[in-house]
């Protein structure tokens, strides 16, 4: 008889693959503004592989409903889910939750505590600088060896870590789903929406960039887009 691991064992297995992503500097690109600016990044830390289904229904205790196995990537979360678990996996492993929470409906009132040790999202810059793992291309691979997207995936996502990983040993960066990010998009244009980047199994090739962007509202909750964790070093 196959046992359920017990919390404890789902958070060590999915936790532990946490890639050291050295310091560095990244150009982020606006295809819209044609604006190009540079960010500086320390070192931190990011998981190699989103948070799936099976992570996501052992800390927040059930995971949205989809025909998706538990070992594919979490979705139908908003970016407000994505920062509630982050501190709910926080609290589960004794680490200090990364944020403050409030009741506005926009996240507006959703504040980081930098000095944290706890789980959070990626910033954007720190994502396509993660993905491009020391490469200048497109991408950081041929993309069928690297991913899952409309071309091979048979209009489903698939388990995760089952693709070529990039050079930090990050799978799934491209493809599969797309990944919230911390940041605001252009607060000025769009007010309260939130980066998401990555592609996912339904995108064609050009939505399968390292310095694609998108954005929505940060309730936004759809079956192609999931997150990824951080932490600082």
């Amino acid at each position: 008889m196959r046992h359920e691991p017990t919390l404890h064992q789902t958070i060590t297995e999915h936790t532990g693959h946490m890639a050291e992503i050295p310091a560095g500097n990244v150009f982020l690109r606006d295809e819209g503004t044609r604006a190009t600016w540079k960010v500086e990044l320390g070192a931190f830390r990011l998981a190699s592989r989103p948070v799936t289904r099976e992570l996501y229904r052992a800390v927040a205790g059930e995971a949205p409903a989809s025909p998706a196995g538990p070992r594919t990537p979490v979705t139908e979360v908003s970016w407000k889910d994505a920062v509630l678990f982050c501190n709910l996996l926080s609290r589960a492993t004794g680490l200090d939750p990364c944020y403050t929470t409030g009741d506005d409906p926009d996240g507006r009132d959703v504040v980081r505590d930098e000095a944290a040790g706890g789980y959070r999202l990626p910033t954007e810059a720190e994502w396509e600088y993660a993905c491009r793992a020391g490469s200048s291309g497109v991408r950081y691979g041929e993309l069928d060896e690297i991913a899952w997207y409309r071309g091979n995936s048979g209009d489903r996502l698939h388990d995760v870590a089952t693709r070529a990983p990039n050079a930090w040993g990050l799978y799934d960066m491209i493809g599969n789903v797309w990944e919230w990010c911390w940041d605001l998009y252009d607060p000025g244009v769009y007010g309260p929406y939130r980066v998401f980047r990555g592609g996912s199994a339904y995108d064609p090739p050009r939505g399968c960039r390292a310095s694609c962007r998108r954005k929505s509202h940060p309730t936004l909750r759809i079956d192609d887009l999931g997150f990824r964790l951080a932490r600082s070093s």
